[in-house]
């Protein structure tokens, strides 16, 4: 009898570890089956336990715009692991990488390197609420902007109220200047400024959201976020810790023509080590400690070898030509699988924008989240092990946008449309 690696390995992880996995989403709780483990990654692959190689469109969840491995990024790293792990202490390279970032967003005049997402975009919060001297917040609904407790949360029952904890541990209160609006609903944006403007530190948005999978915001969307923020004296705060980098060389903004307040950045910026950043003018910046009264810290912060990845990265993409690639890799890959579902007559569509993308099971993309809850999950269950099964790895749940990399082939991308092929022949069938 053949042994399972995987299988093996997560019955081990369970014992030891909450789930199995330090990431919910990486248990295939929404999929079904065992979790893949991963042992190397080269390019556009990555190899699980049982050596099975698959076409990887996580890509870590994003950060690797270059693929595994990239030569020039594996020597940054090296060269600074033996220079030294950490120093809690500052380097010159903290400063090479704010400025190649300050050069790539015009929004942002300053910026502040710190090691998550969720503290990033934690961090944003705290110092929109202490600029402004306000309390209330806008989300939306579909958004995710980590797990820090005041954004943790769904809906209330009304514009007048506020919102719910999505999750244990986080009481009301935490959450009770909290509004979470539906996405792409101007007139709701509308009436949640006309109600509660006047104490709105900030609104927080993925311009292009990537957690439930692929939604871009509508032009006048957009751009109402930014005149009812700049009326009401709010901070428009662009989570683009997955769209930084990514959607292009400028982010989501760049994209939208859209300048926030302050922006939050993972994921590309670190290029897979553990680094993001919140950054906007100066003038609200300066009211970070150790300058201001907004307090944040962070031991890793800066981290020397995390930094090394980040700037070798940024380096490669900011090249001329990079983008363009991307985005024509990333359109072929998802033109090809439209017309595979098109020629089965299997209901599907989809989004991209640079090396991100997103597809549905709906004859049209949908605007919202409510929208994308309706998905069929048996059938997109069918698709992703279908594709996991030929040896291409999307994200185990149907909200999650993928990825694809500089490193991915003509050939590559060519074996995933003729993989799903096979699959929308099954769903028509069914």
């Amino acid at each position: 009898m053949t042994i399972d690696n995987n299988q093996r390995l997560f019955e081990r992880a369970r014992t030891v570890i909450p789930g199995g996995v330090n990431s919910p989403v990486r248990a295939f709780k929404a999929v079904g089956g065992t979790p893949r483990f991963i042992t190397r990654a080269q390019g556009a692959y990555f190899w699980d336990a049982n050596d099975q190689r698959y076409i990887d469109y996580i890509g870590s969840w994003g950060p690797m715009i270059l693929g595994h491995g990239h030569p020039a990024v594996v020597e940054a790293v090296q060269k600074a692991v033996t220079e030294g792990f950490s120093y809690g202490a500052p380097t010159e390279r903290e400063i090479e990488l704010a400025e190649a970032i300050l050069a790539l967003v015009p929004s942002m005049e300053m910026v502040r390197l710190v090691s998550s997402g969720t503290e990033a975009a934690m961090s944003a919060l705290r110092l929109a609420r202490g600029a402004t001297g306000r309390k209330h917040i806008i989300k939306f609904e579909g958004c995710y902007h980590g797990h820090a407790d005041a954004l943790l949360v769904k809906a209330g029952s009304g514009l007048a109220t506020f919102g719910h904890p999505t999750s244990g541990g986080v009481p009301p209160e935490a959450v009770q200047h909290t509004i979470v609006l539906e996405y792409n609903n101007v007139a709701q944006l509308e009436e949640a400024f006309a109600l509660h403007g006047n104490d709105m530190a900030c609104l927080m948005i993925e311009a292009i959201a990537g957690n439930m999978n692929f939604v871009r915001a509508t032009p006048e969307f957009a751009r109402r976020c930014r005149e009812l923020c700049t009326q009401h004296g709010a901070l428009l705060v662009f989570d683009e810790v997955m769209t930084g980098f990514r959607v292009g060389l400028h982010g989501a903004q760049g994209v939208l023509g859209i300048t926030p307040d302050l922006t939050v950045l993972g994921k590309v910026i670190g290029g897979g080590m553990p680094l993001a950043a919140f950054g906007g003018p100066r003038a609200i910046m300066e009211q970070l400690a150790p300058i201001g009264a907004v307090y944040q810290a962070g031991t890793l912060s800066g981290n020397p070898v995390a930094t090394a990845c980040g700037l070798a990265t940024l380096t490669e993409i900011a090249k001329p030509g990079f983008y363009e690639a991307l985005s024509a890799k990333t359109r072929t890959l998802v033109e090809g699988l439209k017309s595979a579902a098109d020629a089965e007559g299997v209901p599907f569509s989809v989004a991209s924008e640079g090396g991100m993308f997103g597809f549905f099971l709906f004859d049209e993309l949908p605007q919202n989240y409510a929208t994308v809850m309706t998905t069929d999950n048996a059938r997109f269950n069918t698709l992703f092990h279908g594709l996991l099964d030929r040896g291409v790895y999307i994200a185990p749940a149907l909200y999650e946008a993928g990825f694809v990399s500089a490193a991915h082939s003509d050939a590559d991308i060519a074996a995933t449309i003729e993989a799903a092929r096979q699959i929308f022949k099954t769903l028509a069938a069914h």
